[in-house]
């Protein structure tokens, strides 16, 4: 089986995801930083209370206190996080227009040099916010290809794999994240492991 048959096989099985849900780049960079370490419910609720305060912009967090906080206390090391959501700000304020004219090259390797945004982030943002053709690799993805007997653990093998094995394509690329999230979500536990369709599949 094909990286671009299990594609179609999670596809038929969840249909459309329809991800990453952001009204805005912005929204969904914090959005990236927020989800680190907790449930997207909570992110939704934090996000939502930022909107409610007026604080989803990059010069409003700057100036943010004990508001902001409160907002995203929920999605827990809140303290971590609010310093990253700064940081990320503070950078965008600067870069400004910059950014969007970078090469993806080069726009991965700004972002990575921003205080709290590793590779799964950054590259998230590269493919969500930026729409450029960059394959983002979590814990999910790892998990269901081992389970297919594929043997890559690295993060930047993986991602590579992806890149390689599929027509560059931003919304393919999309889709095909959220999927794998969705069969994470649904099918990757101790007790659903031996009857995953995964299991038996040969990459």
């Amino acid at each position: 089986m094909t990286l671009i048959s299990l594609y179609n096989w999670l596809y038929n099985r969840y249909g459309p995801q329809r991800w990453w849900p952001a009204d805005t780049p912005f929204e969904m960079m914090v959005g990236a930083i927020l989800t680190q370490q907790t449930r997207w419910e909570n992110v939704e609720k934090a996000i939502e209370c930022m909107k409610i305060k007026g604080l989803l912009s990059p010069e409003k967090i700057i100036k943010a206190g004990e508001e902001l906080t409160e907002c995203i206390r929920i999605t827990g090391f809140y303290r971590q996080k609010e310093k990253r959501l700064k940081a990320l700000s503070r950078f965008l304020i600067e870069k400004g227009d910059e950014l969007w004219k970078m090469d993806t090259l080069s726009l991965r390797k700004a972002l990575l040099s921003v205080e709290g945004v590793g590779k799964e982030t950054a590259d998230s943002i590269l493919l969500y916010a930026f729409e450029r053709p960059v394959f983002v690799v979590d814990a999910y993805t790892l998990r269901i290809l081992q389970c297919a007997g594929v043997s890559v653990k690295r993060y930047e093998e993986v991602r590579k794999l992806f890149e390689s094995s599929l027509p560059t394509d931003v919304e393919l690329y999309k889709e095909y994240h959220a999927l794998l999230v969705a069969h994470g979500k649904n099918a990757c536990s101790k007790n659903m492991c031996e009857d995953c369709i995964v299991k038996h599949l040969k990459l």
